[in-house]
């Protein structure tokens, strides 16, 4: 769900993050603000988390253009929703990311899911191999 509120010219943009929300603010510069909000209503469980993956840069090779078929997928998300975190010994362990978090995750890792209408990918914490 995206949600925007009335606003003008997009000069300075802060970004709030909660559990699975992410709010973009665009202050213009006659004080209007304009928000996007894009919320996920799935609750991933343990040590899971959605993320959405980055949109990959078109590749050129010369004048050839490589169609979408022949894309590699993009390695690179960022984080939506986290999980409560993995029950080690009757404790639960925290987690090391957060809603909001640029990562970098394996090429085949995770599962994609699409929700309302959206391309997602849900995957354990120990997929994801960086934050940037």
């Amino acid at each position: 769900m995206i949600e925007n509120e009335a606003g003008l010219n997009n000069r300075k943009i802060s970004k709030v993050a909660k559990a699975g929300v992410t709010e973009y603010l665009h202050s213009g510069v006659s004080g209007e603000t304009r928000r996007r909000r894009e919320t996920v209503n799935v609750k991933p469980l343990a040590d899971r988390v959605i993320v959405k993956p980055l949109e990959a840069e078109e590749v050129k090779k010369g004048s050839i253009i490589i169609p979408d078929t022949a894309k590699e997928k993009p390695q690179q998300g960022e984080i939506i929703a986290v999980g409560p975190g993995k029950m080690t010994d009757g404790k639960r362990e925290e987690m090391e990311v957060k809603v909001g978090d640029k990562v970098l995750y394996g090429k085949y890792a995770g599962t994609e899911v699409t929700i309302d209408d959206a391309e997602y990918m849900i995957m354990r914490e120990s997929d994801i191999l960086a934050i940037l």
